[in-house]
């Protein structure tokens, strides 16, 4: 598949979008960019991991818990909440998908993916920031991270690594790089599979208008 980003933007746009968490919120982040992105709409990160602390407390769950993370069900819920009151031409959903599946969608302009990428001690995928050659992971336990599907490009390369699949990432506030994965260590951590949850899911958010 050629180079391709979303909404066509280059990489220094839509690394602006990046916006630096500071607790277990990465997936309101991204969710929070996507919105920007297709809607031109501002709802901060904290906005959102204020309401949803609130709400959970009220039985409405886009959460496991009060500032902790949230599904890709829990996002996908929360967008098309957020659809309703906000009045904003979005819908969400979650789907089970390829590698292949998710590259075709980003030359889509109505569109968005949200991904949650997975990993054990024993494996721990590396992730790098724009073009230097550092894996910046430096999260060793069991963990699972939330991101923003940017770019594919095929001929991106950190040093020696060719890391084709580029995101916006909650690790860095704007910058000008995205932060970018290699095949297999994306693959392999995409496709961790977790109760329920399941593997290869991502919420996608699909502008209606």
């Amino acid at each position: 598949m050629p180079k391709a980003s979303l909404r066509s933007l280059p990489e220094n746009d839509l690394a602006s979008f990046q916006s630096l968490q500071t607790g277990n919120d990465c997936g309101l982040h991204a969710l929070s960019a996507a919105i920007r992105l297709l809607c031109n709409v501002d709802i901060p990160p904290s906005s959102l991991i204020e309401e949803t602390n609130r709400l959970w407390w009220r039985g409405r769950f886009f959460r496991v818990f009060p500032s902790w993370a949230s599904t890709p069900q829990q996002l996908a819920r929360l967008a098309n909440y957020l659809a309703r009151r906000e009045n904003l031409p979005i819908s969400a959903q979650v789907l089970h998908l390829s590698t292949q599946v998710l590259q075709n969608l980003i030359v889509d302009p109505s569109l968005a993916c949200v991904v949650t990428i997975y990993w054990l001690p024993s494996y721990v995928p590396s992730i790098y920031h724009w073009n230097s050659p550092r894996n910046v992971n430096e999260h060793h336990g069991l963990e699972g991270h939330t991101m923003l599907l940017a770019a594919y490009d095929p001929s991106h390369f950190n040093g020696e690594v060719n890391t084709p699949w580029g995101f916006i990432n909650s690790w860095v506030d704007r910058s000008s790089g995205l932060f970018w994965m290699g095949q297999e260590a994306f693959e392999k951590s995409w496709g961790f599979s977790l109760p329920i949850i399941g593997k290869h899911a991502a919420v996608i958010i699909s502008r209606n208008d």
